[in-house]
């Protein structure tokens, strides 16, 4: 007979039931009376300590972080109750929950995580990549829920250390919204609060070079930075040096050495560094925000933790380069003359000429300029010509003309006058440069035209000023991007009808740059619907593909745009096209849940069972991430729900491999086989779910008869992998239902033996108990 473990109210008491209810999404004071007596201290810090305590309402475990008194006053601490009153209002997945204070103890009443910091973890552990790459995005995902809000609220204490993890080595970012910087506020007491803390390792350039009006968000991208290097590496940074070290070395522009991320790592970690670098990047306007990075670390992602796709080279090797729809032109931006690019004022006099532009005293500049300066060449090669258009004054530019000045001269990295004019949006220079012969087809170093820049800023007033001069529509800087691709990739329509005006070739509409995207893969890949529609109308190709094999569709069906996807669909676009890792475009609708795409996809014959090259049909993908109104749309479509992908595994195995319960249940009410075994050690999906430690999976599994006793090729049971990872209420599940708790593997250990060796004690104590039952 089977005996099933269900969870239900009804084993709640109902005042208890009651009680939750009143409290639910509360803030509390807590009385010590409110926790078991029993306090397990879990960690010590400079300002207090944090304990393990169990609400004896709740029967839950919650954390207690206290605030030392002789280390912190009265005020400190009603500040901090102040703060936490209005954090507890935020819930989110990978943010700490705050439930309330314990003013008896100073404290604060937060979830419990029970396997500590990530600090911690990195020195005693060593993480798989998936593993790493997964931290690293849920990192990413609370610190983009932090600065969604508005306005943003800032970390500024982001670090291994305030990063804590879950029973399943899930993130949850904590110690936010402490650290403030105030109106008014010195640089010194700043950095003193941030150095007290131990963050030194995590603070930018900036604070510490010049004294910062304000902190924002970037702040906490650098930080973020740091903390990525930290997870690849599993090392600290600047280990070893003084405080006032750290500070020099940061402040030259030296970063943790890349040379100390493992030479053997998956290709896709290349991608990851590369954003890694982009965070601790000197200059704070350079820095992504967390809403790019987001999504970026979420394809990665997604890549290295399907089973059996992750591989690892050496650098240096010969392996493939990774291919990345989103992996598109940076911004192109370059440093416009500053006075403080230029020569000491020992050498102009503290009021000559380019002191003079300096301070916007043009008339005085005008009268004394000579023709001599006009020939000077400063640092970087810049030439007075280039400041004086800097500074935004025309008659300026023109009296400098006037004596000599050449018009297309250039700086070390080919930026000319008209390039300068160009990004300051500076019309009358511009049209007073073209009409002095400025050259406007002549580019910089990266072969970047004047129109490159004005397509990129979405200026089309320049634009037709430059195309009016004889620029080239259809110009091709090093990597193959013209002024379309620009505006297409940042959605400037009327720059686009502009440049299609002047494009004579039907075929150029469809030029690739060096990657093979053309316009309409950009304009598609950002979800600009009527710059797909001008294309399209101008004849581009939606099935042309880019060097990784995708298509306009895969790019619209994989970033989620709905009707960017119906439009296309219109011109009759082959669906089942395959990229270079043999994704079609419902593949990657359904890996990233969007059901609407994939039911437009499958009503034009999109096949449902088309395998990638692991093996993996759109099903497979959905249920790795728990898609499960696509799992029901796929299944409903002929999707196949025991097909098997790389290694043997099936929709049921990668969704309780995920702990996705809701959808194993669906699954298994579509008839997915609960004792299917995969191919390389013979896993059924039970073990799996064993392994994952999720308790739903197992319930929904035994409920539809899935064998308590299989055995794996080394003779485990699920019992006996439960028994190894600890959870105690998969053992009792199991046992209840009939698991033989004297099989032995193919070591001859049983259950019990496992778990003595595992030194998981309290489930020693169980199947100890029961076998003298």
């Amino acid at each position: 007979m089977m005996f099933l473990v269900s969870l239900s109210e009804s084993q709640v008491p109902p005042y208890q039931l009651a009680e939750m209810d009143l409290f639910l999404g509360q803030f509390r004071d807590f009385k010590r009376d409110d926790f078991e007596d029993n306090w397990i201290k879990v960690a010590e810090g400079r300002f207090g300590q944090v304990y393990q305590v169990k609400v004896k309402l709740w029967r839950e475990k919650c954390a207690l972080k206290t605030f030392d008194p002789t280390l912190c006053s009265k005020n400190f601490y009603r500040k901090i109750t102040d703060e936490v009153s209005s954090i507890a209002k935020l819930k989110f997945k990978y943010i700490m929950s705050i439930y309330g204070v314990c003013s008896d103890a100073s404290a604060v009443v937060m979830d419990y995580m029970s396997n500590g910091s990530l600090n911690n973890l990195l020195a005693n552990h060593n993480f798989m990549w998936q593993k790493k790459f997964q931290m690293i995005h849920e990192i990413s995902m609370g610190m983009n829920f932090l600065h969604s809000m508005k306005p943003p609220l800032l970390h500024l204490n982001l670090k291994t250390s305030n990063i804590l993890l879950d029973d399943h080595l899930h993130v949850k970012i904590s110690d936010f919204g402490i650290i403030h910087w105030k109106d008014g506020m010195s640089k010194t007491a700043f950095m003193e609060r941030l150095t007290a803390r131990g963050n030194i390792n995590y603070i930018p350039p900036e604070v510490f070079t010049q004294c910062p009006d304000s902190p924002g968000t970037a702040f906490d991208v650098y930080s973020f930075g740091i903390v990525m290097w930290e997870t690849l590496t599993q090392q600290k940074p600047y280990a070893g040096c003084s405080l006032t070290k750290v500070l020099l070395q940061v402040s030259k522009g030296k970063r943790p050495c890349l040379d100390m991320i493992p030479e053997e790592k998956p290709q896709e970690c290349d991608e990851l560094i590369n954003i890694m670098k982009q965070c601790w990047d000197k200059t704070p306007q350079m820095r992504p925000p967390f809403s790019d990075i987001v999504w970026k670390t979420e394809t990665l992602n997604e890549v290295v933790k399907i089973p059996g796709l992750i591989t690892c080279h050496k650098n240096g090797g010969t392996e493939q380069k990774s291919n990345y729809s989103w992996m598109f032109s940076p911004v192109h931006k370059i440093t416009l003359p500053e006075m403080s690019d230029t020569p000491s004022a020992d050498q102009h006099g503290k009021d000559g000429i380019l002191s003079m532009l300096s301070k916007k005293d043009f008339s005085s500049f005008r009268q004394s300029v000579k023709r001599e300066d006009v020939y000077t060449q400063f640092s970087g090669q810049k030439s007075l010509l280039h400041f004086t258009v800097a500074s935004g004054d025309a008659e300026s530019v023109k009296h400098v003309l006037s004596l000599g000045a050449e018009v297309n001269c250039t700086t070390a990295r080919g930026y000319t006058p008209l390039i300068i004019a160009v990004l300051q949006r500076f019309y009358d220079i511009i049209s007073l440069l073209l009409e002095h012969g400025a050259a406007a087809t002549q580019g910089d170093e990266d072969q970047w035209t004047p129109l490159h820049f004005a397509a990129q800023n979405g200026d089309d007033r320049t634009i037709r000023l430059l195309l009016e001069k004889g620029a080239v529509a259809d110009a091709q800087e090093k990597s193959g991007w013209m002024p379309l691709h620009l505006a297409c990739q940042d959605g400037h329509e009327t720059v686009v009808r502009l440049l299609l005006s002047r494009l004579s070739e039907e075929s150029i509409v469809d030029q690739e740059e060096d990657e093979g995207k053309t316009p309409l893969h950009l304009a598609c890949s950002y979800g600009h619907l009527t710059i797909v529609k001008l294309l399209l109308a101008r004849g581009a190709d939606p099935n042309a593909t880019d060097y990784s094999f995708s298509t306009a569709l895969h790019l619209a069906a994989d970033q989620g745009y709905n009707r960017v996807v119906r439009l296309l669909l219109t011109y009759e676009v082959k669906t089942d096209i395959s990229d270079i890792r043999g994704y079609t475009p419902l593949h990657l609708a359904a890996l990233k849940g969007h059901a609407g795409i994939c039911r437009q996809l499958l009503s034009l014959g999109a096949n449902p069972n088309s395998k990638t090259d692991q093996g993996w049909t759109p099903i497979h993908l959905a249920a790795l991430k728990g898609h499960e109104a696509v799992v029901v749309l796929l299944e409903s479509k002929g999707s196949s729900v025991n097909l098997k992908g790389q290694n043997g595994w099936t929709p049921l195995h990668l969704a309780c491999h995920q702990g996705e319960s809701e959808v194993v249940a669906k699954l298994l009410g579509a008839k997915a086989d609960p004792n299917i075994t995969e191919d390389s050690e013979g896993w059924t999906p039970l073990h799996i779910a064993c392994t994952s430690l999720c308790f739903p999976c197992v319930l929904h599994l035994i409920s539809h008869q899935a064998d308590v006793n299989a055995v794996n090729t080394r003779n485990a049971t699920p019992l006996h992998l439960a028994a190894q990872h600890g959870c105690v209420p998969i053992i009792k599940g199991l046992l209840l239902n009939g698991a033989d708790r004297t099989l032995v593997d193919s070591s001859g250990s049983t259950a019990l033996n496992v778990a003595q060796r595992c030194e998981k004690w309290e489930i020693v104590e169980l199947l100890k108990n029961k076998c003298e039952e």
